[in-house]
């Protein structure tokens, strides 16, 4: 970190790396707030504040989700053995995945959020 003395202020210089695609939306934001892009990150950085998840309350649900992927692969495979695979198989399959996303989208969205 470099300190410099500017106008009776002191100025803490730090270089941060954006790929080119993160720095296009940077200065799409930038320009539609009518600033520059520095004032742009400054202001976001100072104005909001991080959050932090606990995500060990995720683990169970992480860990059924991957068995039911286990689940639907095996059926997969079972089904281009014998070419036997009907179209309500196949219709439940993706019933029980939405009401699953479903669940998960519902928890997801109670998690609370540790602010610093």
């Amino acid at each position: 970190m470099i300190n410099i003395a500017r106008k009776y202020k002191q100025v803490h210089r730090k270089e941060i790396d954006f790929d080119i695609k993160e720095w296009e939306i940077i200065e799409r934001r930038a320009e539609a707030c009518h600033t520059n892009t520095s004032k742009y990150i400054r202001t976001t950085v100072l104005n909001s504040s991080p959050s932090f998840y606990d995500m060990k309350e995720l683990a169970p649900l992480l860990n059924g989700l991957r068995i039911i992927s286990n689940n639907i692969n095996q059926i997969a495979r079972k089904a281009n053995e014998t070419n036997n695979l009907y179209a309500e198989d196949i219709q439940r399959v993706k019933e029980a995945q939405d009401e699953v996303c479903h669940i998960v989208n519902q928890f997801l969205s109670t998690l609370r959020s540790t602010r610093v």
